[in-house]
């Protein structure tokens, strides 16, 4: 008897090990495409810095 429940128990723990897993699929992700921008601020630079530097020439200190 005991040697019927021993084998009993040998098959589920057989049986319930390959069914559990299936099939393994490893997917690759593709490597990230990396490309260097052009800094956002290249136009708006000069249109910046040339109104500011005329506005501190022109409204600067008046000699008196």
């Amino acid at each position: 008897m005991k040697q019927l429940l021993a084998s009993l128990l040998c098959a589920a723990c057989l049986a319930s090990s390959t069914q559990a897993g299936g099939p393994i699929v490893v997917v690759e992700d593709p490597e990230p495409e990396v490309t260097e921008r052009s800094p956002s601020s290249k136009g708006w630079l000069p249109w910046l810095v040339i109104p500011l530097f005329l506005c501190v020439v022109m409204c600067g200190p008046e000699d008196k």
